[in-house]
């Protein structure tokens, strides 16, 4: 049986990606791929999405420059979410966010708000300008 024969893909044919930071353990983005994202993702060795914005392929930093890395790729219990280990190069530190930061995952619930607690290393604005 292929491998990825052995992923639950959803009613859409995709299946939920985290890309976690090998070296420090910090979850820098959750995203979706389809089953030639995964295929690219592991013959490449760099991260390649499947953007359902845009319905298309997408290699994570093709206009950014912030390529991921793939050190190691972990499929969970269920056989229905995909845990990427990556370095994201392009920036030091990484950046992985459209935002400028270095992770997504920047809001925190404090009390009845979210707050920005990550700072921004880019402008968002330089890093797009393409």
């Amino acid at each position: 049986m292929d491998w990825l024969d052995q992923i639950k893909w959803d009613e859409q044919g995709l299946v939920p990606v985290i890309a976690q930071e090998r070296d420090t353990g910090d979850v820098l983005m959750f995203a979706w791929m389809n089953r030639e994202a995964l295929r690219l993702t592991a013959e490449k060795g760099e991260a390649v999405y499947w953007s359902r914005s845009r319905q298309k392929l997408w290699h994570k930093g093709e206009e950014s420059g912030h390529i991921q890395q793939v050190h190691e790729m972990r499929l969970d219990c269920d056989n229905d979410v995909v845990l990427l280990k990556i370095t994201q190069r392009g920036h030091e530190p990484g950046i992985a966010c459209h935002t400028g930061r270095h992770s997504c995952f920047f809001q925190r619930l404090d009390g009845q708000q979210w707050t920005a607690v990550e700072p921004v290393l880019k402008d968002p604005h330089q890093i797009y300008s393409k």
